[in-house]
């Protein structure tokens, strides 16, 4: 019986367009930086073929050494109005059902992701930046899931990452109101991280990307890890599982060189080892 070779293996890729739909991605190799750059002005509106897109880009750029952390951004004064509607009536019952698995792809990356959003962030453009680790919002941000709208549930985690952040009595007013939530309000409901003027936000972006550089990667990936398993853990596991982390790190190159660095009162030169 013949071995399988690579090339004779199926899989989802293959059956994309070879261009990337919707969007760009940007290396800055220098910087160890990558930007998902949402590309369809004016709404950036998210089509099915998209997402599976958008899912096989994070899984590269969390293989790709050169990338330390990767900011998830839009051309023009909306994030994104959502999917592409009609799309929905037309996908495969296979096909809705990935929604979910697709956009968490910022979620299960185990580098830092900061979504930056401004105007327009409804439906699967809020989910997906739901799903990555860090928000940053100005006062134009709408946040909202408007599926109600059209007879319908958020499906692509919104709903459940939601409530996780806000509680059951507030997610219930958005989700079943279609209600939108400005920036602001989202910051003081602590869904996004920061609040910062419109015309800042890619200065406050380009500060939090080079501070996330200057720790450890080894730390950083152990860090989100543990509190996205922990999410939904009782606390006597997630104390348990932090102090098992916590002893794996003791015996890494990166914490030595945080101690001897605070010693010589020097700044760490981190490897990720």
């Amino acid at each position: 019986m013949p071995f399988m070779k690579l090339s004779d293996l199926q899989h989802p890729a293959t059956t994309l367009q070879s261009e990337l739909d919707g969007f760009r991605v940007d290396i800055d190799a220098a910087r160890q930086r990558a930007d998902v750059v949402l590309a369809r002005p004016p709404y950036n509106v998210i089509t099915m073929p998209q997402r599976d897109q958008l899912r096989i880009t994070f899984e590269a750029l969390d293989a790709n050494d050169d990338v330390r952390v990767i900011v998830l951004r839009s051309e023009g004064e909306h994030f994104s109005s959502g999917g592409n509607i009609r799309g929905f009536l037309e996908a495969s019952p296979e096909t809705v059902s990935r929604l979910a698995w697709n956009i968490a792809a910022p979620a299960r990356c185990s580098k830092p992701v900061i979504a930056a959003n401004r105007g327009y962030c409804f439906g699967v453009g809020f989910e997906i930046s739901l799903a990555c680790d860090f928000r940053l919002v100005t006062p134009t941000t709408l946040y909202a899931l408007p599926e109600q709208k059209l007879g319908q549930i958020p499906g692509s985690g919104g709903s459940a990452r939601l409530q996780k952040m806000v509680g059951i009595t507030r997610t219930k007013d958005i989700v079943m109101r279609s209600r939108r939530i400005p920036g602001q309000q989202a910051y003081d409901w602590g869904v996004a991280t920061a609040i910062v003027p419109d015309g800042e936000l890619e200065k406050a972006t380009d500060e939090l990307v080079d501070e996330l550089r200057s720790f450890s990667p080894l730390a950083q990936r152990t860090a989100k890890k543990l509190l996205n398993d922990t999410d939904d853990s009782p606390l006597t596991v997630a104390i348990e599982m932090e102090g098992h982390c916590y002893s794996r790190l003791r015996s890494s190159e990166d914490f030595r060189e945080g101690v001897e660095a605070f010693h010589d009162k020097r700044s760490p030169k981190f490897v990720g080892r």
